[in-house]
């Protein structure tokens, strides 16, 4: 396979500036806010994170190359198939995205980005050691499947991440020229953060926030209700390895102590926050009970 320049690695510098201006930005005033440990435990994980990209990546490489053996299709690597590409990536990352959320066994590796209960720069680099256990990189395996080419489907994938680094920031407001319809924004990626039941499982997107506008999904952030960041039961610690590892813990835990088979199945495959006892709470029955007692009285 030929070499294409890796975009994450040309950003990463920006990456570094951009979070310096946010910090001094907020020193004088700007939104936001950063507790340095909690932003060392962010960029403790971004680095575990880039670590298991070189350990796996390779193995991730083969998989997508021997999937593309089977491709429908020959699409050639031109600017039309590179923007027919990027579209068809992101949907694929808001159905990744979406199972994330709504799948204990995906849960447990993307639980990580949510552990914070800040909001700047530094928590977009929060990212999952274990992404290659929950099988995160199946989901682009329809694109090698369609007939694109191996290169193609992994640069875009590179600019997708690299476009959502800026919406972690709360410096932004929103976007001018109507793009908040379009676009994923911070203002709609602090929705996505937040505890609050208006906000739980709701802006999936990864570029275009039209996926979720299209799949019933969507929430805009209400200046009357500030985003709580964070997870709806905090993980007390900032050590980067129990950060990284809690929920698969917790999740091992569940299946020792399950007494049948589908609450064994359920403690992987059900939602989080699901248990056999029923005694637990998902996001759909914190968002149900939140709806049931601000429902206007008739």
């Amino acid at each position: 396979m030929s070499h294409w320049p890796d975009p994450i690695e040309m950003a990463t510098p920006a990456f570094i500036v951009l979070v310096l201006i946010e910090m001094l930005a907020i020193r004088f005033g700007a939104r936001g806010d950063y507790d340095w440990r909690d932003t060392f435990t962010s960029l403790t994980m971004g680095l575990g994170s880039t670590m298991a990209a070189v350990v796996f990546g390779a193995t991730i490489v083969a998989t997508y190359t021997a999937a593309s053996h089977w491709h429908l299709f020959a699409i050639p690597v031109t600017w039309w198939a590179g923007v027919l590409c990027f579209v068809l990536d992101d949907l694929l990352y808001y159905a990744f995205h979406r199972s994330a959320h709504r799948v204990r066994w995906f849960w447990a590796s993307h639980v990580i980005h949510h552990s914070s209960q800040h909001y700047n720069l530094t928590t977009a680099l929060r990212q999952t050691w274990t992404g290659f256990l929950s099988l995160s990189f199946a989901f682009r395996l329809p694109l090698l499947l369609i007939g694109f080419d191996v290169r193609l489907v992994l640069f875009v994938a590179a600019i997708n991440l690299i476009y959502q680094f800026w919406v972690h920031t709360e410096a932004v407001r929103r976007l001018p020229f109507g793009l908040e319809y379009v676009l994923n924004s911070p203002s709609h990626h602090r929705v996505h953060h937040g505890s609050n039941p208006r906000y739980l499982d709701r802006n999936y997107a990864g570029v275009f926030i039209v996926w979720d506008r299209m799949f019933g999904t969507f929430e805009a952030e209400r200046d009357d209700e500030p985003v709580r960041y964070g997870l709806v039961h905090n993980i007390a610690t900032f050590n980067p390895l129990r950060t990284a590892t809690h929920e698969w813990v917790a999740i091992a835990r569940d299946l020792r102590a399950a007494k049948t088979w589908r609450g064994r199945w359920m403690t992987i495959a059900g939602p989080p926050g699901w248990t056999e006892t029923g005694e637990g709470s998902t996001a759909d029955t914190i968002r149900a009970a939140w709806e049931a007692r601000t429902a206007p009285a008739e």
